[in-house]
């Protein structure tokens, strides 16, 4: 008797019931036990689709747009592109740090003591060379000087009078009174002569003879002194009594400078032009021999002074205008004169440069300035977008060129080719169906920001691996590899 006919299906669901395994049981989750195949199979299915849907979802969500999703083969990506042309040289700012020379600045103050009675200048105040600023209280000279000038002028007129000799008159005394001995001499010796005839005779005594005798010659002594004296009355005064004069007169001329000298010490002037930065006492205080009453800062256009390498220094000329930043403040200076001297430390000239007046006072001597100077150096590159460089090894960097693809650069074939310009622009021309990246490495040579505010960009001088023309990726390095197919399309 043959045995019932057993179908797949039968046997599947025969087998799905019967006991299995502990391994074989943990394949499948309790709730799928004992249900159809197609329903466990479908499960299975829908599981796997909601996996890849959230893949492309995962994707999106980094951020990446369309047309920066990989291409598959057969599409290509469009690029930004600029043509490498090469230059020979490039424009530096350099910067060069110097300071404020110091203005002259003084503390004025008396060289003698007293009483303060005026200052005419508060801070702040404008004053010019010359002009008073205090004053001592100075009634004790001014006595002083009064004394003394009455004393050399009563010397003065005794010198005068030295100079000048006697006068007519008392001359034509002196003549009258030896005049006048003269005649008692006369009439003295007439007498005396008779007296002596009597006397021989002996009608008078000895004594009376005596008497005459003697009385001549008193007179002859009185008539020798006033001749004397009217000798020097003609002579005049002695040179030695006149220098003498005059030197006492000198003497107390001395005395008068030297209290002219103490009045002027007891008033302050200003020695330059300039502003007045503090006031350090008032009227009323008695002070002391240099004490500082006013604090003067000049009133003249500041300098600027500036150490810059000896090769840069011929750039600069003299008269010319620059600009020189203290603080954050820009001002125009004029470059005034080159220091011949070479610092051996630094190894740079000084170069004065005088600001413009209307940085008195906004300034202080000391402070830092920065001038800046345009410097023109040689060196062979290619001026790129820093957006064009990405980091390569050994401390260079890549750029991404366009080169054609093999294939269609043999369908193109030598009549295309000699239509082309040349080398690298033939081959890397912008707008070429089938293009391919490859890296180029370049040195960075410099680097600077163009542009200002918010629109600002940074580009970079390059040299290396880069040949003139061949056009270079500007942006978007990072969804590219070398090998990639892309379609060129002129940067802005």
């Amino acid at each position: 008797m043959n045995p019932d006919p057993v179908s797949p299906s039968s046997l599947l669901s025969s087998d799905l019931t019967k006991p299995h395994s502990r391994r074989q049981r943990s394949l499948w989750p309790k709730p799928l036990v004992g249900q159809p195949p197609w329903v466990r199979y479908g499960l299975l299915g829908a599981v796997g689709l909601l996996l890849l849907v959230g893949v492309a979802a995962g994707l999106q969500s980094l951020g990446r747009s369309p047309s920066e999703a990989p291409t598959v083969e057969g599409q290509t990506l469009p690029v930004e592109t600029l043509p490498a042309e090469q230059v020979s040289s490039y424009q530096v700012s350099r910067i060069y740090t110097g300071e404020i020379a110091a203005l002259r600045s003084s503390e004025l103050g008396f060289e003698r003591g007293g009483e303060l009675v005026e200052v005419m200048a508060d801070e702040g105040d404008r004053v010019r060379a010359g002009e008073s600023i205090a004053r001592l209280d100075t009634r004790n000279l001014s006595a002083q000087r009064l004394q003394v000038q009455a004393q050399k002028d009563q010397a003065e007129a005794q010198l005068a009078e030295l100079e000048n000799g006697a006068r007519a008159e008392d001359i034509a005394v002196a003549e009258a009174e030896v005049r006048d001995l003269e005649q008692q001499l006369i009439l003295q010796e007439t007498q005396e002569q008779r007296r002596k005839y009597l006397y021989e005779r002996g009608a008078i005594a000895r004594e009376q003879l005596d008497e005459f005798t003697y009385g001549s010659n008193s007179l002859q002594a009185r008539l020798d002194q006033a001749r004397s004296r009217l000798q020097k009355l003609l002579n005049g005064t002695r040179s030695e009594q006149v220098e003498a004069q005059r030197a006492a007169v000198n003497q107390l001329q001395a005395q008068l400078q030297d209290i002219d000298v103490n009045l002027s010490k007891s008033t302050i002037t200003a020695p330059f032009d300039g502003i007045v930065a503090s006031r350090k006492v008032d009227e009323g205080t008695v002070i002391g021999t240099g004490q500082t009453v006013i604090e003067l800062v000049e009133a003249a256009a500041p300098e600027v002074r500036v150490g810059i390498p000896a090769a840069v220094v011929n750039e600069l000329s003299v008269g010319s205008s620059q600009t020189v930043s203290i603080g954050n403040q820009p001002y125009l200076a004029e470059v005034m004169a080159t220091l011949p001297e070479v610092d051996a430390t630094t190894r740079t000239q000084t170069v004065v440069l005088r600001l413009d007046p209307t940085a008195i006072g906004e300034i202080e001597p000391g402070q830092t300035a920065r001038l800046s100077i345009e410097e023109t150096l040689q060196a062979d590159g290619y001026w790129l977008p820093t957006t064009a460089l990405t980091q390569g090894i050994r401390g260079l960097w890549t750029c991404y060129v366009l080169v054609p693809e093999a294939g269609d650069a043999a369908a193109d074939g030598d009549a295309a080719l000699s239509d082309a310009p040349s080398g690298a622009d033939r081959a890397t021309a912008p707008g070429r169906s089938a293009s391919v990246i490859e890296a180029r490495a370049v040195e960075i040579i410099y680097q600077e920001s163009t542009g200002g505010g918010g629109d600002s960009e940074t580009r970079a001088l390059v040299r290396g691996t880069l040949q003139p023309g061949e056009q270079v990726v500007t942006n978007g390095l990072h969804r590219l590899v070398p090998g990639q197919r892309v379609t060129a399309i002129a940067a802005e």
